[in-house]
């Protein structure tokens, strides 16, 4: 494969990756998608698509605002991306219901609930009366639940389709089943090695999910990232029967517009392995039927897994490598989805300023 100038080349055709290309398009640089795969098929084609600070934070985290931020700008994001692209995305604010089986764990709910308040996170609590009337399919045997009105779901299948129109109409260059194996930042640009061939540009961007920090950068030492392994399984229900997002715990249900109902999830250190475990599924499938009895006389449809990128340090990794002229966005681990909109905003910003710098001879480098 011959070079090929460019000003940004973006590692990851995930739904971050794609969203920065699409920005950065948007802003009138030229950029090219790099993937190992599929565009969007890892992380971004497994995942969820619940949107919901109320479930993820219990306390005070560096992140949590950056969350919340985020969820606030998802209606204009969708509404954008769906005018852009011509493409139909199912996202839908109805809410979770969050419920305790015993009073044990209703004390533990209220308590959460008066910390995250503190945070910006926006609850009530309900009685079992009320929750049989919200989502009269939840297992009437609880204590009671808090209602987190701001929670949302979106498809991210849908979101990515929709990206990949959206940058190929703008002209986006995109490459699959091409691996970025290196990147070497030169004075005023970086040369990015793959099993391909050679390409260069202007800027760098590494948002490979979970494999982002094999891709060596020289002169700059990555954080580290790693695959957090979680299986879902899927009904095919009537549209409209679920209701709100219903969570217990680490469990959790939501529906899509058309029907198909999500059951998640599981949380396994067991590095790259794609092989579905009989044993997880049906664990998943019966914590579903603890909170909805109706599941425990149907099968599942399907069952997926995928693999969150986690750091050590329990955040992402979004800004400037050690080199200006690399930039990371990996890291989000289950929250990927949700941190889109403005993690896409921060990195195509950045560089675009740094290009403007450029263009008017303000910086000696990008």
């Amino acid at each position: 494969m011959k070079e090929v100038a460019l000003d940004v080349i973006i590692a990851g055709g995930g739904i971050i990756g794609s969203s920065i290309a699409w920005r950065l398009s948007q802003a009138g640089l030229r950029a090219a998608i790099l993937d190992a795969g599929r565009l969007g098929a890892e992380a971004s084609w497994a995942a969820a698509g619940m949107l919901a600070p109320g479930g993820e934070f219990e306390g005070s985290s560096p992140i949590h605002q950056f969350a919340l931020a985020n969820l606030r700008a998802y209606p204009a994001f969708v509404e954008e991306l769906q005018s852009e692209s011509g493409c139909s995305i199912d996202f839908q604010r109805f809410g979770a219901i969050e419920i305790a089986g015993s009073e044990a764990e209703w004390q533990r709910l209220a308590a959460r609930a008066e910390i995250q308040a503190e945070l910006g996170i926006s609850a009530s609590s309900m009685s079992p009366e009320q929750v049989r009337r919200e989502a009269p399919l939840v297992n009437p045997e609880i204590a009671g639940a808090f209602f987190y009105p701001e929670d949302a779901v979106v498809n991210p299948r849908e979101i990515t389709h929709a990206l990949s129109r959206a940058c190929r109409e703008r002209g986006v260059e995109i490459y699959e089943g091409v691996r970025v194996r290196a990147i070497r930042p030169e004075t005023d640009s970086v040369l990015v090695m793959t099993d391909a061939g050679q390409f260069a540009a202007g800027w760098a961007v590494i948002a490979a999910g979970a494999w982002s920090s094999m891709i060596t950068v020289e002169g700059c030492e990555l954080a580290r990232v790693f695959p957090v392994r979680g299986h879902l399984v899927g009904y095919s229900l009537e549209a409209e029967t679920v209701g709100p997002i219903i969570r217990r715990g680490h469990s959790y249900l939501l529906q899509r517009a058309g029907g198909f109902t999500i059951a998640g999830s599981s949380t396994e250190d067991c590095g790259f392995r794609r092989d579905l475990d009989r044993a997880i599924i049906t664990d998943i499938e019966n914590r579903a039927a603890q909170m909805l009895p109706m599941l425990a006389e149907r099968t599942t449809d399907t069952a997926w897994l995928g693999f969150r990128p986690a750091t050590e340090r329990e955040q992402p990794v979004i800004g400037p490598a050690a080199h200006p002229l690399v930039w990371l966005a990996y890291g989000h681990y289950r929250n990927g989805i949700l941190m889109t909109p403005l993690t896409a905003a921060r990195v195509a910003s950045g560089i675009t300023a740094s290009s403007e710098m450029d263009c008017f001879g303000r910086s000696e480098s990008h």
